[in-house]
């Protein structure tokens, strides 16, 4: 896209990501499809093609989603990195770039921020089903995903 389109698709996939569950987030995603799909196919293709994995932290709890939706602890940890590596134009040896790396790392994952509901985590790793960020039983799950059948009639 051409720099004058990037706030207005900016702010687009900010109301994609931000959206309040996976319904309005599908919504935002055809408002954004409408309103760049024309001029920008390749862009629109790069969300639309995707838009499973796009969306997939609505699978998860709601209290996770502030995790699940940034970068920046990936981001900020390497930063440090690239930083050093920078200065000294490069690791010198590999070994010497994995030992800066992991001590670099290290040091990093001491300001990292806690997970919000840690026990919400244990449910996860068991295979716990989340819609839109609230558990749902296995009868309610079934209902929302299987339609039936006096509706498909």
């Amino acid at each position: 896209m051409p720099k004058s389109a990037h706030p207005s698709a900016k702010s687009a996939l900010a109301e994609i990501w931000n959206a309040q569950d996976k319904t309005h987030a599908l919504a935002a995603v055809k408002q954004f499809v409408e309103l760049f799909g024309a001029k920008f196919a390749k862009a629109v293709a790069k969300i639309t093609d995707d838009l499973d994995e796009l969306l997939a932290f609505y699978d998860y709890p709601a209290e996770h989603w502030i995790h699940l939706r940034t970068t920046n602890p990936i981001e900020s940890t390497f930063a440090t990195v690239r930083h050093r590596t920078k200065i000294t134009r490069g690791p010198g040896s590999k070994a010497a770039g994995l030992a800066m790396a992991y001590k670099l790392i290290m040091a990093a994952q001491d300001r990292w921020r806690a997970v919000n509901a840690p026990h919400l985590v244990a449910l996860v790793r068991a295979g716990a089903t989340f819609v839109n960020g609230k558990r749902v039983e296995r009868e309610e799950h079934q209902q929302a995903v299987t339609p039936s059948v006096e509706t498909a009639a």
